[in-house]
C-alpha cells in the first residue's frame, strides 16, 4: 500500500488527518480548518483551507469531491469537482465550495467539508496527425448515441 504524508498547518493542529469513515469508502473526508465561523450566501462561493500540505506519491492525484449529505441537504456542493491535485503540489490544500441552497450556509472549524479520492494517473505521449480515423459514432454530439 503506498502513503501520503501529511503536513499540519497550525490552524489545523487540533483537527485529525483526512479519514476513511467505512471500510470500504474510497474517498477520505477532509476537513475545514477555520479561524473563525465561515457564512456563505446562496449563490456565493468561496475557498475553504483544510490546513493540509500533503506529498502525493508521483503517479497518483488527489480528487476533491463534494460529500452527498451536504449537497442533499443544504446545497453545498465544489466547484471545478473533480479538483485535482497534482503529486508535485506542495501548498495548502483548499476546496472551492459554492451554495447552492436557498439559506446561508456556515462553515465551522472542523466541519467535514469535501471527500478526498486518490486516483492513478496516466500521462501519454502527444502526437499531432492530420486526420484521424473514422468511427461508427463519427462527429456525433451531445445525444447522438440515443436518450436511452
Amino acid at each position: 500500500m503506498s502513503t501520503i504524508q501529511f503536513l499540519k498547518l497550525p490552524h489545523a493542529a487540533d483537527l485529525p488527518l483526512p479519514s476513511y469513515e467505512s471500510t470500504s469508502a474510497a474517498g477520505m473526508d477532509i476537513r475545514a480548518a477555520l479561524e473563525e465561523p465561515l457564512s456563505l450566501k446562496p449563490g456565493e462561493r468561496t475557498l475553504i483551507p483544510t490546513g493540509l500540505k500533503m506529498a502525493i506519491p508521483v503517479g497518483y492525484e488527489a480528487q476533491i469531491r463534494p460529500r452527498s449529505g451536504l449537497a442533499i441537504r443544504n446545497g453545498i456542493t465544489m466547484l471545478n469537482s473533480p479538483g485535482t491535485i497534482d503529486a508535485d503540489y506542495r501548498g495548502e490544500v483548499k476546496v472551492i465550495a459554492i451554495n447552492h441552497g436557498q439559506e446561508t450556509f456556515t462553515v465551522n472549524h472542523g466541519d467535514r467539508i469535501a471527500q478526498m479520492v486518490i486516483a492513478p494517473v496516466t500521462q501519454f505521449e502527444i502526437s499531432e496527425m492530420d486526420e484521424l480515423d473514422d468511427t461508427e459514432r463519427g462527429e456525433g454530439g451531445f445525444g447522438s448515441t440515443g436518450v436511452q
